[in-house]
């Protein structure tokens, strides 16, 4: 079996960072296609639901979001002008990520990137699961699949990630780890940072894993 470097990332689907650093690392997994994957695990930044935030507040926090959207390669960032609410916390949005890993890599995929476009261009809340419901179904999901965000083994896997990122040194996200490492390196960096990271890896036959092996 051919073999690859593999990289853990603890991201927030309510983390702006998360969203550049997200793009930039999907990209350069496109590129070194059967070298390098990344492997998405869950970090909270809000773990607890609190319902009846000021919106007005919300709204100015969004215009922080300018400084990310002010980077290179970054998303489209929105100053929340939505009818809808800010969402209540980030476990919803982890829930559905892993019921579309469940279903297969490529709904993975299309699901993590479709939730942070919701939030942070759209201004959706992606603490819903109405909202949620119709993001999976516009990426082609089955509703039947949908059920599994719903498992309590779901949410019990996403605060273990979380607890893991802890564990681990990750005092924010993204953070960014080789499997064979212990170090974490926390922020959205640039994507030459990144691509000098897996070329050194794969010289120095560093992190790497056989191709479709299990995650531990």
């Amino acid at each position: 079996m051919p073999q690859i470097v593999r990289f853990i990332a603890y991201s927030d689907y309510l983390c702006p960072w998360c969203w550049n650093a997200s793009r930039r690392l999907e990209a350069l997994a496109e590129e070194y296609r059967g070298r390098m994957e990344v492997i998405w695990r869950s970090y909270l930044l809000r773990p607890r639901e609190k319902a009846g935030r000021d919106p007005e507040k919300f709204r100015r926090y969004t215009e922080s979001w300018a400084g990310p959207a002010a980077e290179e390669d970054a998303g489209e960032f929105r100053v929340w002008s939505s009818p809808d609410p800010p969402p209540t916390h980030s476990v919803p949005a982890h829930r559905v990520a892993k019921a579309a890993a469940r279903v297969g890599s490529e709904a993975f995929r299309a699901i993590h990137s479709r939730l942070m476009v919701a939030y942070f261009s759209e201004n959706r809340d992606i603490s819903s699961f109405d909202v949620l419901l119709g993001l999976w179904r516009g990426v082609g999901l089955r509703d039947a699949d949908f059920e599994i965000a719903h498992l309590d083994e779901v949410e019990s896997l996403i605060l273990r990630e979380h607890e893991e990122a802890r564990e681990w040194g990750a005092n924010g996200v993204p953070a960014i780890r080789r499997v064979d490492n212990d170090a974490v390196i926390v922020g959205a960096h640039p994507k030459e940072l990144y691509r000098r990271w897996i070329d050194r890896s794969l010289e120095r036959g560093e992190g790497l894993v056989e191709a479709g092996s299990p995650v531990d």
